[in-house]
């Protein structure tokens, strides 16, 4: 293999590995309703995209460069995830079922989350489900603390597309279900 055979075998997987990360990164942002940011991936993707493509599809002749799109493509969407997880962005919202409600609130309570608990009746015994909504990054963090305080508590996390936390704007949530009753 020649050098500039090597060279863009190189910057194949290289186009690849930027273009699908940006990709992975772009698909959760539209997910998640960020549209002005994944309209930016999008065009710096499309770009990188078609930059390695047309080098494959015009040197089919080089087979070689056709790997080089597999391995960029394989390694890209790794790193994407890779790098989406640690961003984390947006909020996720976690429903605490558990036994011990009074036990997980206080915890929670102590730890500063704000939380709804509702209380609930199983076949076998009484439960508290305690919704908390918190930004991705905390999720695993709230739910360690859950479980020290029950470590039969059940977790549900489900990602929050759009929010209008009343909490973040300083209303408790007391005030929130009383206005959305007055009306």
């Amino acid at each position: 293999m020649n050098t500039t055979i090597l060279f863009t075998f190189c910057l194949i997987v290289l186009a690849r590995i930027i273009d699908v990360t940006l990709d992975t990164i772009r698909t959760v942002a539209i997910v998640q309703g960020r549209r002005v940011f994944a309209a930016v991936l999008g065009f710096f993707e499309a770009v990188i995209y078609i930059s390695a493509i047309a080098k494959v599809l015009l040197n089919m002749n080089h087979p070689v460069y056709a790997l080089a799109y597999g391995i960029g493509f394989a390694s890209g969407t790794f790193l994407g995830i890779t790098i989406e997880q640690y961003l984390a962005f947006g909020d996720q919202l976690a429903t605490l079922v558990t036994r011990k409600g009074v036990d997980v609130a206080d915890a929670l309570r102590t730890a500063g989350y704000r939380f709804i608990d509702v209380k609930g009746h199983a076949t076998d015994s009484d439960l508290t489900l305690l919704y908390v909504e918190v930004p991705r990054r905390q999720a695993q963090k709230l739910i360690r603390e859950a479980r020290t305080a029950d470590e039969w508590c059940f977790c549900i996390v489900n990602d929050v597309r759009v929010t209008q936390s009343a909490a973040r704007r300083g209303v408790s949530a007391d005030q929130t279900l009383s206005s959305s009753h007055a009306s």
